[in-house]
């Protein structure tokens, strides 16, 4: 049996279940921000796929913590419906840098063929920047 609650969300009695939208909604318009990254946290700790979109958006935050929290979420979940946006953080240069090396941990983590295909290309670029081909090297050669 499922319920409608404030706002129109669906949720269904099974417990556990409306934790998971408890945390998405926190992570997507909680205005605190340390609540959100906690959130976010949780969410990756969670393992549930319903966290992959809402992470996701999350990566587009113009905050870099946030954005730097929701894709090591991502690395934690797992999900091959995550690795187009990693591979955009992984490229852009105007990224800080540790974003970008995150978004190679999470990429690692995903351990998909598509994944270290994006990782091997990245890494056999001459143009690109030298401690990513080096942190890129790194996870490679423990995977």
């Amino acid at each position: 049996m499922s319920v409608i609650m404030p706002g129109g969300q669906w949720f269904s009695d099974r417990e556990g279940t409306g934790k998971i939208y408890r945390l998405i909604d926190a992570a997507l318009e909680d205005k605190n921000r340390e609540e959100r990254m906690v959130a976010i946290v949780r969410l990756g700790e969670s393992a549930d796929p319903r966290a992959v979109r809402p992470l996701i958006l999350c990566c587009g935050e113009k905050d870099p913590e946030i954005r730097r929290y929701a894709i090591e979420a991502l690395g934690k979940i797992r999900s091959g419906r995550a690795i187009d946006v990693l591979v955009e953080h992984l490229d852009d240069r105007k990224e800080d840098l540790a974003i970008r090396i995150s978004a190679i941990t999470a990429l690692a983590a995903i351990r998909s063929e598509h994944a270290c295909q994006e990782l091997r290309a990245r890494s056999a670029d001459p143009e690109q920047d030298p401690a990513i081909r080096s942190a890129i090297a790194e996870v490679l050669g423990r995977a």
